[in-house]
């Protein structure tokens, strides 16, 4: 996920509610879905929604709206554009090598034989897959409870579907992409072996309940899209859903600052430990 920036790097600024059609679509959207939009930065949030409306010929979002309550392939698309479902296996491998090498490892001090590990905004899938290799590599994948959550129906269908562009594998080490991956045509499918082990579930982050007692929780390239006040409020969740000295791992533009605030330490770059 890309956070699109203007002018000198600086993010866009506008006023929240300025645009009556926008708010009404906000409330439309939270009122039939669950899904609070105001939740999210309004200029890109807005920006990506109005290229995608404009697509489909509606001049306003009210008729857009309208629109989504009668189509749903329109609305599982609005959802695609919401989330932005840009994910590869191994995104930024040197994250998932710490990971593999020294965090696991940790967590497993005392002779624990499974972790239970999230992979929240799970997208289409290659975030879990990629911890369930990692997991397998340890010995340990069978013995782990691997959870994998998103907003998104679609994405989570395409998940399930466990079948990739060789793209999203340029990360994949290649020992690791024979062992995991058989060509189909021109897709890849993932093995079956990490199709079972991966729970995928449906979860609105911002409003849903989490579970607890997890060793590790991931949430990698989805922060950016929120505003402070729900990034801080997340950030308490996640640390209330880990175990003492349990690991959140976040995206490489999502460093926390004053970590100590939600009760986590870092532990290495964009890795936060529970105290």
């Amino acid at each position: 996920m890309d956070l699109i920036r203007s002018g000198a790097g600086r993010e866009e600024v506008s006023a929240p509610g300025s645009d009556p059609d926008y708010s009404g679509f906000i409330k439309n959207v939270n009122a039939s879905t669950g899904i609070d939009l105001s939740q999210y930065k309004e200029a890109q949030m807005k920006r990506r929604l109005t290229t995608l409306r404009s697509k489909h010929g509606y001049d306003t979002f009210a008729q857009f709206f309208e629109a989504m309550k009668k189509d749903k392939t329109l609305f599982f698309e609005f959802l695609d554009r919401m989330t932005i479902n840009v994910s590869e296996f191994w995104r930024n491998p040197n994250r998932w090598e710490v990971l593999r090498d020294m965090i696991i490892p940790e967590l497993r001090t005392g002779g624990k034989k499974g972790l239970k590990v999230w992979s929240a905004a799970c997208s289409t899938g290659e975030e879990p897959y990629t911890l369930a290799m990692i997991l397998d590599g340890h010995g340990i994948l069978g013995d782990s409870k691997l959870v994998a959550a998103d907003l998104d129906e679609g994405a989570l269908a395409k998940a399930k579907q466990g079948q990739y562009l060789e793209r999203s594998l340029k990360d994949v080490p290649s020992k690791v992409a024979e062992k995991y991956f058989k060509a189909d045509g021109l897709m890849y499918k993932v093995d079956d072996k990490l199709k079972r082990a991966v729970n995928f579930q449906k979860l609105n982050l911002l409003t849903d309940k989490f579970d607890d007692g997890y060793d590790l929780i991931v949430c990698r390239n989805v922060m950016i899209y929120f505003t402070e006040e729900a990034k801080s409020t997340l950030y308490h969740k996640f640390a209330s859903s880990l175990r003492k000295g349990g690991v959140l791992f976040v995206g490489s533009t999502e460093q926390i600052f004053s970590p100590a605030q939600y009760g986590l330490e870092p532990c290495d770059t964009f890795f936060y430990k529970k105290i």
